[in-house]
């Protein structure tokens, strides 16, 4: 039975140099997330075996290219320029922070606040508007100029965890079971015309918003507050239903060579990259050699759904942010937030 939230790396993985264990529970668990009525094609192991070996590799190298964790305490943000970007200030730094849902779930897990940082990827969606500003040219003040402007919003902490070492192990989880994600949401879009095949997409596609929701992703689908257990029991349910319905071997055999092919293209389906901003104190792009502008790189996660998102490795104090704030508090939060660009 597919767990949630169990992961196949135990750490000190290599990258080509993978144990038989590994890469039979990689082939296991990428079935148990698409459809486990693949087991009943002969052959599926051999023809998932490399596919999965290919999305490994990538998992870890994108794991292993993340820069060490950057430190994200109030008296960190005028040292980092990441940081002054990211956030309107130190105070709004501290709001955001301390009023994420995965942190607050960690902070009430572990008991009373400690003094040691936590550890955790933090993900902004980067926005860009064109508009007109001032401009300042010699000792003119120069009105209407075209200028663009960057902002950072969607602000959210994943996989907060006690060391470095156990948040990439988590990372490493979450992107091969994104990848896995990936596939499923091609397999529930297949055609088909027969009842019971649109009852199987509607089963699919059930499990792909169960699985996002339990973390199989790294957008925003996690619903605030989802209780593990009642997911896995969702999960369970759904499970038995498509056990339930017969095994067309045509439509599992498509199944499969979708999954293969997602899995062995990994590098295209999800992949980070680093982007390179010249903004000055405003977040205003300006030219590189423009003594205004600073130069900024955040590393910029993307998938083949289109989706990007900017990610930071971060190490914070949960002692000095406050905690969670109450449904109305975080309402104004976010008005104030919008407002504030």
């Amino acid at each position: 039975m597919l767990k949630l939230f169990q992961s196949i790396f135990g750490g000190g993985e290599a990258r080509g140099r993978y144990p038989e264990s590994l890469v039979e529970m990689a082939i296991e668990r990428a079935v148990d997330g698409s459809d486990g009525r693949l087991r009943a094609l002969s052959g599926y192991r051999k023809r998932l075996r490399e596919p999965v070996i290919q999305a490994i590799d990538q998992v870890l190298a994108m794991v292993e290219a993340l820069p060490a964790p950057v430190p994200a305490a109030v008296a960190d943000y005028s040292n980092d320029l990441r940081l002054r970007a990211l956030f309107v200030s130190p105070d709004h730094m501290r709001e955001v922070l301390g009023n994420d849902p995965v942190l607050s779930a960690y902070r009430e897990q572990a008991g009373a606040a400690s003094a040691e940082p936590v550890f955790g990827l933090l993900l902004a969606e980067r926005r860009e508007k064109r508009g007109f500003g001032l401009e300042l040219a010699g000792d003119t003040v120069q009105r209407d100029v075209a200028q663009t402007t960057v902002s950072f919003t969607g602000h959210r902490l994943v996989d907060i965890s006690s060391d470095e070492e156990a948040l990439r192990r988590e990372l490493r989880r979450r992107a091969f079971d994104h990848l896995i994600a990936l596939a499923l949401a091609r397999i529930s879009e297949m055609k088909g015309e027969r009842l019971e095949l649109g009852h199987q997409r509607e089963l699919l596609r059930a499990k792909l918003a169960t699985l996002s929701r339990g973390g199989w992703s790294f957008d925003d689908k996690a619903k605030e507050g989802s209780d593990p257990a009642a997911l896995q029991a969702e999960l369970d349910g759904i499970e038995q239903q498509l056990a339930g319905l017969g095994k067309d071997v045509g439509i599992l055999d498509g199944e499969l060579d979708i999954l293969a092919e997602t899995l062995a293209s990994a590098d295209k389906q999800l992949w980070a990259d680093v982007v390179e901003l010249h903004l000055d104190r405003m977040n205003v792009k300006r030219a590189v050699s423009d003594e205004s502008a600073t130069t900024l790189r955040f590393g910029e996660l993307h998938n083949a759904q289109g989706q990007s998102l900017v990610m930071l490795l971060v190490a914070l104090k949960p002692d000095e942010l406050p905690k969670r704030g109450s449904f109305s508090d975080n309402v104004a939060r976010a008005l104030a937030e919008l407002g504030g660009r």
